[in-house]
């Protein structure tokens, strides 16, 4: 059984990460470990940036966004020498195993350090929600909070005003924050980038709500869709004429990985946390910890890596029935 064990969080911050490290750490000492912090991500591996971690290290910080440990880039551990280097830092420390809090981009390294050996475990971890091997990850859930704030507030400036507004969300490749958010928010249109759009019908949309006595009109686009925020208003600017309302467009950008995680988020990144720590216990390496109808799952980091979940085609015509 293992008796010294790390962590790490890699890629974008997501709310409940600080909540998964403080699992990790206290259930790990539960079992009379030690646990090591590792900074920087991957980046705080190679140079050797690995701290001893103690119940005082993560106390106060279920309730902090970001994360506590850090996240950078790291081109060199993306070569064979660079994770040779992250290996034996490691260890030179006696630590046996690797805990790795992070999306798609944090567990393709990962994997690439358990096909060398290394025992590993993942905790899926971003905003985006398309990982494969969860249903849902963390974060996901106070993002779309976040998200779904800023339509309610857009809306009662909007109807103060007849005007009409495109939110942009995240999701360069995934639209799930935008149909989500879009869906809960009543939004008159949503763009996605899994789904080709044609701006006249989009144009429609809002001189009908015009048309028909609407006080206000919106528009949630994912930042990777064809037709962002800039591209519709582009388009829009073209044929405000014709629109009715005026037009305005707001990018939430950021905002949305950043505050406290809800309760949700926590709870899951506790059981999250202490899942991996079983696993570790159990020597299930190279599996990423996940929940599927409300379990919580193992997943082999090679079904994971490479592959991105598609959004639901019903809730796509779901929120266009709504619209």
């Amino acid at each position: 059984m293992p008796k010294k064990i790390a962590v790490l969080t890699s890629g974008g911050d997501a709310p409940g990460m600080n909540a998964a490290i403080r699992s990790v750490v206290r259930c790990g000492i539960a079992k009379g470990w030690e646990v090591f912090g590792v900074k920087n991500g991957y980046q705080g591996l190679i140079n050797g940036q690995i701290e001893l971690m103690t119940t005082r290290h993560v106390g106060g910080i279920l309730q902090r966004g970001g994360t506590i440990l850090g996240s950078a880039r790291c081109a060199e551990f993306e070569t064979v020498e660079g994770r040779k280097k992250a290996i034996r830092n490691m260890n030179q420390l006696g630590i046996e195993a690797l805990v790795v809090i992070g999306g798609n981009g944090s567990q393709s390294g990962n994997f690439a350090l358990h096909q060398m050996g290394y025992p590993v475990v993942g905790i899926a971890s971003t905003i985006d929600n398309d990982l494969v091997g969860s249903d849902i990850t963390l974060g996901v859930d106070t993002a779309l909070n976040i998200a779904l704030e800023a339509i309610d507030r857009l809306k009662v400036t909007a109807s103060s005003h007849q005007r009409a507004f495109i939110l942009e969300v995240m999701g360069r490749k995934c639209g799930y924050i935008a149909l989500m958010s879009g869906l809960a928010g009543g939004a008159e249109a949503i763009t996605l980038p899994e789904i080709e759009t044609d701006p006249e019908e989009l144009a429609e949309t809002i001189q009908q709500a015009y048309e028909h006595g609407k006080s206000h009109a919106l528009i949630v686009a994912a930042e990777g869709a064809t037709y962002n925020a800039a591209k519709l208003t582009e388009y829009f600017d073209k044929h405000k004429e014709r629109l009715g309302f005026s037009m305005r467009s707001t990018i939430l950008g950021h905002v949305q990985r950043g505050g406290a995680p809800g309760a949700y988020d926590r709870i899951l990144a506790s059981q999250f946390g202490w899942a991996a720590v079983e696993t570790i216990e159990q020597k299930n390496y190279g599996v990423l910890v996940g929940q599927k109808g409300n379990v919580i799952t193992h997943t082999p980091l090679a079904d994971v890596v490479g592959k991105t979940k598609g959004i639901d085609p019903e809730v796509v015509r779901l929120a266009r029935i709504l619209d």
